[in-house]
């Protein structure tokens, strides 16, 4: 059976502007480039959920602009079931982008609609609960991401959290999360210390949450569990054009092999894929990979099928 998996986010457009360096405060410096391109986490991690084989759900909203038309028709592009996208007066969330030449980037993020999802219908519930897989962020009111989390976990859905914009989360949310994912700097904000040792992370984050996976860039993927399992994924040798939605392939990717309920090295190896395929292209949404670009990078890397 296609494995299900509802994601809880936000959508935004993301103005991307590219120049040969990143502004220091006060700066400005000339760019080389722009481009409008369908993004926000949540939105992104639901295309890259749907582009590996899942079959997506996304509850979220935008707002009646020029903008609101594209991101709906971007989700339902990739096969994105959209019927719980609702519309809100007023301005999309949008992005403001600058990636350099090296490609790091900068990242400013106005909620808009994002803003106004701050309770769930029943209809919203209904679609959670018929998942294998709820995904949630932390781009919409956290209060939204908690209710969605207590109705999967109260119908035996498993809850996958990537904890991203950082910040420090209630504890009825971390109680309901069966996987954590987040990066060194999440990680550091949530188990409210200054460390950056990731083994040392691993373990202050095991206090709050029964599984892990931190992302670790260029290195890979680090796992812990509360049953002693750890594990280390390099990550595939690419030259990176842009990052920005790599984060959101890994994430997408880990949802549906999580719900497929693959063995977990296995499921690092292919999120681990995903994000380098997607960290070669330039945008968000629009460089999200296929099912089928993930298994070749999988193969390239690490050997055999996953």
């Amino acid at each position: 059976m296609t494995p299900r998996v509802t994601v809880v986010g936000s959508v935004n457009m993301d103005l991307v502007a590219t120049a040969p360096t990143l502004p220091r405060p006060g700066e400005t410096v000339l760019g080389d480039g722009f481009s409008t391109v369908p993004g926000g986490k949540g939105a992104n991690q639901a295309v890259a959920a749907a582009r590996a084989g899942a079959a997506c759900r996304f509850v979220g909203a935008v707002g009646e602009d020029t903008f609101a038309g594209e991101l709906r028709a971007n989700l339902a592009a990739a096969g994105v079931d959209t019927e719980r996208l609702r519309s809100t007066p007023g301005p999309s969330g949008v992005a403001l982008i600058a990636v350099d030449a090296a490609a790091e980037n900068l990242i400013v993020v106005a909620p808009g609609a994002n803003a106004t999802l701050t309770a769930l219908t029943d209809a919203d519930r209904a679609a959670i609960t018929a998942a294998d897989v709820l995904l949630c962020q932390l781009e919409i009111p956290l209060d939204t991401v908690v209710q969605a989390a207590a109705a999967a976990r109260d119908a035996g859905v498993s809850v996958v959290l990537n904890a991203a914009p950082a910040r420090p989360l209630p504890a009825a949310l971390l109680q309901a999360v069966d996987l954590l994912v987040v990066n060194q700097g999440e990680a550091a904000a949530i188990a409210g210390i200054g460390e950056q040792d990731p083994s040392r992370l691993l373990d202050a984050l095991l206090a709050h949450v029964p599984r892990v996976v931190m992302t670790l860039g260029a290195a890979g993927a680090a796992y812990a569990d509360r049953d002693g399992q750890r594990l280390d994924v390099p990550a595939p040798r690419i030259t990176a054009v842009d990052t920005t939605a790599a984060g959101d392939a890994f994430t997408g990717a880990l949802a549906l092999a999580w719900a497929q309920r693959r063995p977990i090295a296995d499921t690092l190896r292919w999120a681990c894929a995903a994000g380098a395929v997607c960290a070669q292209r330039h945008g968000a949404a629009t460089a999200l990979p296929t099912r089928a670009e993930i298994d070749q990078m999988y193969a390239q890397t690490y050997g055999g099928a996953p």
